[in-house]
């Protein structure tokens, strides 16, 4: 699956994006606004465990974001299982170098209508630090709509904060 929008290109990940992927992703600010999963520092061999990963996983639920010739972000969802069957949680970042450009909003777009498309999904849904309004607004631009704010729901970098969900659904 390959999305070409009118600021980037949505597309498979390749083992060729690695040195991209560290020079974008080892920033603490990106780090901060997601999972404890995606590591601090971004170094090489995490971005060649990710690699090794996104290359192989079937289905293809994650991709990376290419700006100007290079890998700059990411952007995938995880299927839900059990009684969260048609339900995915869809997750982002991008690289300080290309922010403030329409990308993450045009490619959350995109993707989440490509997952509707593609899968037997009621919902797609996101979770947001309360420290970060740059990513609601993306969320709110995209047509997601906020559902709720979960307090004192998450702990990330020692700040205990609250969480908001924000949900599309199947149109």
């Amino acid at each position: 699956m390959i999305l070409r929008l009118p600021h980037c290109t949505v597309r498979p990940w390749e083992r060729g994006d690695a040195a991209a992927l560290v020079r974008h992703a080892n920033d603490r600010e990106i780090w901060r606004n997601l999972r404890d999963r995606f590591p601090h520092p971004y170094t090489d061999a995490e971005a060649e465990r990710w690699l090794g990963w996104a290359t192989t996983a079937e289905p293809v639920t994650h991709f990376a974001i290419e700006v100007d010739g290079e890998a700059a972000g990411g952007i995938g969802f995880s299927l839900g299982e059990d009684v969260h069957c048609r339900v995915a949680e869809i997750g982002y970042w991008l690289g300080r170098a290309v922010w403030g450009r329409g990308i993450a909003t045009e490619t959350l777009r995109a993707l989440t209508d490509h997952a509707f498309a593609h899968h037997d999904l009621a919902r797609v849904q996101a979770f947001v630090y309360a420290w970060n309004p740059a990513s609601m607004r993306v969320l709110e631009k995209a047509g997601y709509y906020r559902e709720a704010k979960l307090r004192q729901a998450v702990t990330k970098d020692g700040a205990t904060t609250d969480m908001l969900i924000y949900a599309a659904f199947r149109p």
